[in-house]
């Protein structure tokens, strides 16, 4: 069941300037969150900062609607078995490199790479200067890691706008999501740590029979935990094949505060009922 009033959304002429607006006038959290995390470097539990970036694309697909012949979609990476979360769905990007990414935000903020550029600029740029400095860091943050990560080149890039930052307290991170857009077509050649690129179409966010719930349980807790589990709303995201991949955790939650922010669209209570079980062992937290 698709909710109503939504799928046209998918593919209007005008979503791109529509979505720029509409992330340009949110306000947003990075001074704080990254005073927050320069705070934390005197603790014992430091924090450490990450630029992520939330990449549409618009895809040609004939099939899933009569008369259009291209729609929305994201394209996030899901996780190799050598790092941290592994097989999670995630958005490309990275930690905060503190010597080479304040080297890269000039070649960003200068528009020698055109990433930054049209209404999405004057947005930016009409934030304070202490936001707009940190929003173009963890920009080229985030392209670059995204780089290193699929072979996407900056190039390729145009920036939409900033989201709400999200604190990963599992492992002591403060995230910064940046929303773009992929131009064109690019050869993906993944590093050690991504196994694929994995296409979500904007359409099966609105479709309610996507949602279920996702139960976490660890092989980690103590002998008077040992039978509590977590349970997270998620979206069940299935290919042509059949083949089921599980959106969930801090990303599902950037994307639903996306589709808030652009469409005022709320996370639907699970229509489907459907409940996935996932244990996660030692390798959840480092890898193999």
């Amino acid at each position: 069941m698709i909710a109503p009033d939504f799928e046209s959304q998918c593919y209007r002429e005008n979503l791109v300037p529509f979505i720029v607006e509409k992330l340009g006038k949110i306000p947003v959290d990075f001074s704080e969150t990254m005073a927050s995390v320069i705070k934390s470097k005197k603790s014992n539990e430091p924090c450490r900062a990450a630029g992520v970036l939330l990449l549409l694309q618009m895809k040609k697909n004939p099939v899933r609607n009569a008369g259009q012949n291209s729609e929305f979609s994201f394209l996030l990476i899901k996780r190799s078995p050598k790092v941290s979360q592994p097989g999670d769905l995630s958005c490309p990007g990275g930690m905060l490199n503190p010597v080479i990414d304040p080297l890269l935000r000039p070649l960003i903020a200068g528009r020698i790479f055109p990433v930054l550029a049209g209404k999405a600029r004057e947005y930016a740029q009409s934030r304070d200067s202490n936001t707009y400095r940190i929003m173009t860091l963890l920009l080229a943050n985030a392209v670059r890691e995204t780089w290193e990560e699929t072979n996407l080149c900056p190039s390729k890039i145009v920036f939409l706008g900033p989201l709400p930052t999200y604190y990963l307290h599992l492992f002591n991170r403060a995230i910064f999501p940046l929303a773009g857009l992929v131009k064109g077509t690019w050869t993906f050649r993944p590093n050690s740590e991504v196994d694929r690129i994995v296409e979500i179409p904007l359409a099966n966010f609105f479709q309610t029979d996507n949602y279920g719930s996702y139960q976490i349980e660890s092989t980690n807790a103590s002998a008077t935990d040992r039978h509590h589990s977590h349970t997270f709303p998620c979206l069940i995201c299935r290919d042509d094949k059949g083949h089921e991949d599980i959106l969930w955790g801090a990303t599902f939650y950037i994307i639903m505060n996306f589709l808030d922010i652009v469409f005022k669209f709320k996370v639907p209570e699970p229509h489907s009922r459907r409940i996935i079980t996932r244990i996660l062992d030692s390798n959840y937290l480092k890898g193999h």
